[in-house]
């Protein structure tokens, strides 16, 4: 039996490397975010993307930096893999004025238009019709940009999927909808909020194309993307990518995840996408103990200077309260 390992595979040394500098900044990220929240560094919520980083980073290889990425309330982990800095997530996450939202939008809120990434929605489902505006957006302006736009399987069930799903089809929008299935929405699984198992099967409707994919394997993640986005760009409408995935922690930081058994989170831990892909580098001898060692130094340096960095910025202050709200500068009913 071949094992993900084993197979010969399309990918360089280069595009290995990145996945897992990538993958792990995102896992040691998560990981001291969740550490932080513990120590009441991190107020409100927080939802971890710890297990789903072969999402991220399989979709990056696949997409180009002005492809605009949107997605729900579990951003850490997309934002960091479109570019925002460490410092500037950490610093929003602390609530300071140098994070990515000048603080005022928190872990469900990430946000940066130079990075092409669009947010960070609270409101589920929320994104899924703005992710269908990016593209018309796009569509308009007549460049070859797609938007991806991120959903859990929870959102899979909200109204807005399907007024949407029919109005990128007619318009055949350059739209990817990616339903991060990791089986439990908040807390409860798939089987019991749907009598569709399969998500990607919601996409028939419409006669909108649409795929299955392993969410545990960058390889599998980057060469879904790449049909989807193939298609996108070549005005052929959108796709609807259903990567099953699963994350180690909770719906967020205040959910024991108990409705689960242990025996069930490691058979998944097993698959962790990270070992995977060092795996391979190991095994194509593509990096030296050292060099690993270089790369794990690399990014807890990275982690360490994010968490000084958001210390040590300033609070917003009082006279921000009111900015950013309207776009309208003399908007009619703002109030001294």
């Amino acid at each position: 039996m071949q094992t993900k390992t084993d197979v010969k595979t399309k990918f360089t040394k280069e595009t290995y490397l990145y996945w897992y500098e990538l993958m792990l900044l995102l896992r040691r990220f998560e990981e001291k975010a969740g550490q932080l929240y513990g120590m009441q560094k991190i107020r409100g919520f927080c939802h971890l993307y710890i297990g789903q980083e072969a999402i991220a980073a399989g979709a990056m290889t696949a997409t180009k930096p002005d492809d605009k990425f949107i997605t729900a309330y579990r951003d850490h982990g997309l934002a960091l893999a479109k570019g925002i800095s460490a410092n500037a997530c950490m610093a929003e996450l602390y609530g300071k004025a140098t994070g990515c939202s000048k603080g005022k939008g928190g872990s469900m809120h990430f946000f940066s238009v130079e990075h092409s990434f669009y947010g960070g929605h609270g409101i589920v489902g929320a994104q899924i019709g703005t992710g269908a505006g990016l593209a018309f957006a796009e569509q308009y302006k007549g460049t070859d940009n797609v938007a991806v736009c991120f959903f859990g399987d929870g959102a899979a069930r909200q109204g807005i999927l399907h007024e949407t799903f029919n109005m990128a089809m007619l318009w055949k929008l350059p739209v990817i909808f990616v339903c991060e299935n990791n089986m439990y929405a908040m807390g409860t699984s798939v089987e019991r909020t749907s009598n569709v198992l399969d998500i990607y099967k919601l996409s028939n409707a419409y006669e909108m194309p649409s795929d299955t994919i392993d969410g545990m394997s960058c390889e599998a993640v980057h060469e879904g993307f790449e049909r989807a986005v193939k298609r996108a760009r070549a005005g052929e409408g959108p796709t609807l990518l259903e990567v099953k995935t699963y994350r180690y922690r909770g719906h967020s930081m205040s959910d024991p995840a108990k409705y689960r058994t242990k025996e069930e989170v490691e058979e998944y831990k097993d698959q962790d996408p990270i070992n995977q892909v060092l795996k391979v580098i190991q095994k194509n001898k593509w990096a030296t103990e050292a060099e690993i060692e270089a790369i794990n130094d690399k990014v807890k340096k990275e982690v360490e200077d994010c968490v000084q960095f958001a210390e040590e910025s300033p609070w917003p202050s009082d006279d921000e309260l009111l900015k950013d709200v309207y776009i309208q500068q003399d908007y009619p009913f703002i109030v001294d």
